[in-house]
């Protein structure tokens, strides 16, 4: 494909990423308004991207990825350590130092381990970018997505957003869910061996004996046998309870800051909308799938309602990678710290190719 007989969306190299190829998207799927900015569509069909036939697919990890000593690989490849240059003016501080050497409890946080993941995730990109070949697989990657968090990362390796402008939401992002996880008693565990249905069934069985302000529900569909639930402290022990009783061969409460993707999270709301409001979102190159309704979004406007609402809806992964590979797709990537996805991948089809990019 030439790039002469494309739709020009906005370059990646607006984020100090190489300029991609720009796609050749169905131009009667696009809808203009009378009016046009510079070269910018005023509207554009959210469903561009409905009928996407994925073969090569970028995934990103979210918060639980990170581990002290991410981000020493970067420092060899230039483009990758500079990242990490740009991200400490915006954060202020040595977010590297941080990455590489901890502490543990620190790197852990909400608000260090959602930019730390962002920066390192997308040096991931650049380390690929620079060996032999990389870059003709990153022109091959049609499709995107990234757990909780690394939708953003997605969005910003698509030139949905600026790189610096993402690590700005990120960084909002973790401030407003700590502020809202502190304003409420809540966690989070993981239920191992019991299907979805059995899963609401534990719920169900652990809200009879508590109040309203306790209640759990299932926060992150991850995989077939792998569901976290979300709510009140109270909440979440009368799950733990009663999981063996469910046959759930385990549970793990997870070292997060309290019950995301819950209605607990709805103080970080408006905060977020406001930043999203007020930052520059254009079309992504290619389609990110969204973790709230497991669909690729092409409108600006929508992208930034559903960054808005992910923090308080379910993450439907469990969803999207079934959706990947029923529709063909060949082969993944996972970008980024730690190898979460590749897991999850694997346990839902074994013969599924993916190849993790630390960094």
């Amino acid at each position: 494909m030439s790039c002469s007989s494309a739709l020009i969306l906005p370059s990646i190299s607006s984020n100090g990423f190489r300029r991609f190829c720009p796609m050749k998207l169905d131009k009667s799927r696009v809808f203009m308004s009378s009016i046009l900015v510079g070269s910018r569509i005023d509207a554009v069909d959210d469903a561009l991207f409905a009928d996407y036939k994925p073969t090569n697919a970028f995934l990103f990890p979210g918060q639980g990825a990170q581990a002290v000593g991410m981000g020493a690989e970067a420092q060899k490849v230039p483009a990758a350590a500079e990242l990490y240059k740009r991200a400490n003016e915006i954060m202020g501080f040595d977010l590297l130092d941080i990455c590489i050497n901890g502490p543990k409890e620190k790197l852990d946080s909400t608000v260090l381990s959602q930019p730390a993941i962002y920066v390192t995730s997308l040096a991931a990109v650049e380390i690929l970018r620079a060996r032999e070949g990389g870059q003709q697989i990153i022109d091959s990657v049609d499709v995107t997505c990234g757990l909780s968090l690394g939708e953003y990362t997605a969005l910003a390796f698509t030139g949905a957003f600026s790189f610096e402008d993402g690590l700005k939401l990120v960084k909002l992002r973790g401030e407003a869910m700590q502020d809202a996880a502190d304003a409420a008693k809540s966690a989070m565990v993981s239920i191992i061996g019991l299907d979805s249905d059995k899963v609401q069934k534990l719920c169900d069985a652990a809200n009879e004996e508590v109040d309203e302000a306790n209640k759990v529900q299932i926060a992150n569909f991850l995989c077939p046998g792998n569901y976290a639930v979300s709510g009140g402290v109270k909440g979440i022990e009368a799950v733990e309870a009663k999981a063996k009783s469910f046959k759930a061969r385990m549970t793990v409460r997870l070292a997060v800051a309290g019950a995301f993707h819950t209605s607990f999270m709805n103080p970080a709301v408006s905060r977020l909308e406001a930043a999203l409001g007020a930052t520059e979102i254009r079309t992504p190159k290619i389609p990110v799938i969204s973790n709230v309704d497991a669909q690729p979004h092409a409108d600006p406007d929508t992208i930034k309602k559903i960054l808005a609402s992910q923090v308080t809806s379910p993450v439907q992964w469990e969803t999207t990678m079934k959706t990947l590979l029923s529709k063909g797709l060949k082969k993944s990537y996972e970008l980024g710290p730690g190898k979460v996805i590749a897991g999850i991948v694997k346990r839902m089809d074994r013969g599924a190719e993916i190849e993790n990019i630390g960094a």
